[in-house]
C-alpha cells in the first residue's frame, strides 16, 4: 500500500480517521460531521478536483482539529467557536495546540496510573 507525502492532500475519509485519532480520541466524528462542519466554518474549504471529492490539506486538517478540540473537549458552541477563529485570523492559536497536546499527555498518564494501581493489588 502506498503512503501519502506529509504534505499530499488527504481524502476525507483519512481526515476522519486523523481526527478520531486526536484527542478527545473517544469523541468520534464521522463524515457528515466534517461536511456539516463545512456549512458552519467559511474558513474550512476543501479542494474538490475532477473527481468531485473533497481533498484536505494540511492547514485544514489543523483547523479541523481545533474545531473537534473546542467542540468537543473545551465545550464550546459553533458560535464561540466561529468568535474564537475570527478572533485568531492570522494564525491558529499555538496555545490551544499545546493544550491539546497536555491534555493527551495527561490522559495517557492517568491511564498509567490506574494500570500501576491494578497490578500492585
Amino acid at each position: 500500500m502506498k503512503t501519502k507525502l506529509f504534505g499530499a492532500y488527504k481524502t476525507i475519509g483519512e481526515v476522519v480517521d486523523i481526527l478520531n485519532k486526536t484527542e478527545p480520541n473517544e469523541v468520534k466524528i464521522n463524515a457528515h460531521t466534517l461536511r456539516f462542519w463545512e456549512t458552519q466554518f467559511t474558513k474550512l474549504k476543501p479542494k474538490v478536483f475532477n473527481n468531485n471529492r473533497r481533498h484536505y490539506d494540511h492547514q485544514s486538517i489543523e483547523l479541523l482539529k481545533l474545531i473537534k478540540f473546542l467542540l468537543k473537549s473545551e465545550g464550546m458552541t459553533i458560535e464561540g467557536v466561529k468568535k474564537h477563529l475570527n478572533r485568531n485570523k492570522s494564525q491558529l492559536d499555538d496555545s490551544v495546540f499545546n493544550s491539546i497536546k497536555a491534555k493527551y499527555f495527561k490522559n495517557k498518564l492517568i491511564n498509567i496510573k490506574t494500570i500501576i494501581k491494578e497490578f500492585k493489588k
